[in-house]
């Protein structure tokens, strides 16, 4: 009779592996800030609230994925910009809260455990918690032999990811959109394209030959972490809503965070709309309504204030090299309009 190990199942000691745990740990390092405690490879990790300098602190709690784009990093070949992905969909949440990131976990998942791979990924994530401002403080690296798709010729094995992050905000500074009033300015500030969003729709409409091509490596461009100036912002003016602008775009985004009885009138021919969402379009043949529920079509952050804010507003953006725009202003209604 074979003699079985875990192994020999197709899942390695990972735990055990002094190399592997050094690689990792230093990654970890690479983005500690101030609060955090303890080492890298403990059981849970501990911060230390006190150090983030908010008074009266509340925590703010964010979770998500990366979607089907995964897919399509598989069919390039490329995983170093995934993780970044991964931190922006979640801190970009936190941030719409007013919330500043203090830290980051990652889950790891797949049916093979190809080490090349996940250190890409792990690579990306750490550069997305610098950019971000926050730790990674911990994660998970689940190898489940025949529970995902088993490994295409020229691909890495099928895996999946997942972040959770988790910040602070001072209770008088919570960002809820209580304060929006009829007549408010909707400021839209640029994407770096289609984010993390709508990549079902993207590998139906474009042939797997255009995907391993440049339109391929254009699309796996990583989400755009807002932490940074949205931050600055909140330092110098006030903002009554934050809306990233995600799954569901800009028709189910925006309700999110409106009072009752009001919602925003978003003027289409009020920025640039980059050419990569034309051409989409076409390919699809998608018709407007469900490209504007579907992809956030340039612009990847949403800004609710009053109309003499916006000037300020985009003075502080311009420093971070981010162009934006005016889009749209708070009506009357309960259903967002896009003209």
């Amino acid at each position: 009779m074979k003699k079985w190990t875990y192994e020999k199942a197709g899942v390695p000691h990972l735990k055990g592996d002094a190399v592997y745990n050094r690689k990792i740990a230093g990654l970890i390092r690479s983005t500690r800030v101030s609060g955090v405690m303890g080492g890298a490879l403990g059981f849970a990790s501990l911060f230390d609230l006190r150090k983030a300098g908010i008074k009266d602190p509340l925590l703010v709690a964010s979770t998500d994925g990366v979607g089907t784009k995964l897919e399509l990093a598989r069919l390039l070949g490329k995983h170093d910009t995934i993780g970044i992905d991964l931190v922006a969909m979640c801190v970009n949440d936190l941030i719409c809260a007013g919330a500043k990131p203090l830290f980051f976990l990652d889950y790891y998942a797949a049916g093979k455990f190809q080490p090349a791979v996940v250190s890409e990924v792990l690579k990306g994530v750490t550069d997305g918690c610098r950019q971000a401002g926050c730790a990674l403080v911990g994660g998970e690296t689940a190898i489940m032999p025949g529970f995902y798709g088993d490994q295409k010729k020229g691909q890495s094995a099928q895996y999946d990811i997942a972040g959770f992050s988790v910040g602070a905000v001072d209770r008088s500074k919570v960002i809820s959109g209580s304060r929006i009033r009829q007549g408010d300015i909707v400021l839209g500030i640029q994407s770096s394209g289609f984010h993390s969003n709508g990549y079902s729709l993207v590998r139906k409409i474009f042939s797997e030959k255009e995907l391993k091509g440049p339109l391929g490596r254009e699309l796996l461009t990583p989400t755009f972490i807002y932490v940074r100036p949205v931050m600055k912002l909140l330092e110098k003016l006030r903002v009554k809503g934050i809306v990233n602008i995600t799954g569901g775009a800009f028709y189910d985004n925006l309700p999110r965070v409106m009072p009752g009885g009001l919602t925003a009138l978003i003027d289409s021919h009020a920025w640039p709309i980059p050419f990569i969402f034309r051409k989409a379009q076409k390919a699809g043949n998608i018709a407007p309504f469900d490209m504007f529920k579907t992809f956030n079509m340039g612009v990847g952050m949403v800004l609710i204030l009053d109309a003499d804010q916006v000037s300020r507003a985009q003075a502080v953006l311009k420093t971070f090299r981010l162009e934006s725009w005016p889009i749209g202003k708070i009506i009357k209604g309960n259903t967002v309009e896009v003209l």
